[in-house]
């Protein structure tokens, strides 16, 4: 049976390349090519049999990479998705896994190496590659947990979202300035940001708050 693959890629050049190596793996052929998200989701929307793998360039034009996954996903959730990029940063493997992607490769994988994933995902719906999966779910493990914030977190983010000083915060808080120093660095850390104005727009950004 053959393992039908969609994909999407801003570089001509790249995708027409990809298109011949993968169809000429045994059992594989191309059903869609795009070169950009909305693109490919048109093609989806006009194809009899979708896709069993779907590999999706992370940064191309109209919609990239995430913004395609989070809408295949919702729209086809029996296709596999799989990140390509040249990108290796945790924050892009993160942005792309929680878009809902199944696996992340690098373009430069050999073709090998690629067919053996493409077969794994098919058959598994993951790709383990020895400990790179491990580490990109480690990775959004961590993520995950930096997002969670405890009771007393939230409280002191509401407080440093007003015009008190910190130390007025620790006055409401009941605690030491010191105490509030560690919750400060603790957002800090957890929102990814460096000062109090930061710390404030990225709690509105991801609707920790409100005004």
């Amino acid at each position: 049976m053959n393992i039908n693959i969609g994909i999407a890629d801003d570089h001509q050049l790249f995708l027409k390349s990809l298109s011949l190596l993968v169809g000429g793996f045994s059992g594989f052929q191309i059903v869609a090519e795009a070169m950009n998200g909305q693109e490919m989701l048109n093609k989806l929307a006009q194809l009899q049999m979708l896709p069993d793998i779907l590999l999706l360039d992370v940064n191309m034009p109209v919609m990239d990479g995430a913004a395609t996954t989070a809408a295949v996903t919702r729209l086809y959730p029996t296709v596999k998705i799989v990140a390509l990029s040249m990108k290796d940063n945790d924050a892009t493997i993160i942005e792309m896994l929680q878009a809902g992607c199944c696996a992340y490769l690098l373009k430069d994988i050999h073709p090998a190496e690629l067919e053996k994933a493409l077969c794994e995902i098919h058959t598994t719906g993951i790709y383990t590659n020895d400990a790179s999966n491990v580490n990109y779910r480690r990775l959004l493990l961590q993520s995950e947990q930096k997002q969670t914030l405890t009771d007393r977190e939230k409280e002191f983010l509401s407080l440093a979202c007003s015009d008190l000083t910190y130390k007025a915060i620790a006055v409401k808080m009941n605690v030491t300035e010191r105490t509030i120093d560690g919750y400060r660095e603790i957002l800090f850390n957890k929102l990814n940001v460096q000062s109090r104005t930061g710390m404030v727009l990225e709690a509105l950004r991801r609707q920790l708050i409100t005004l």
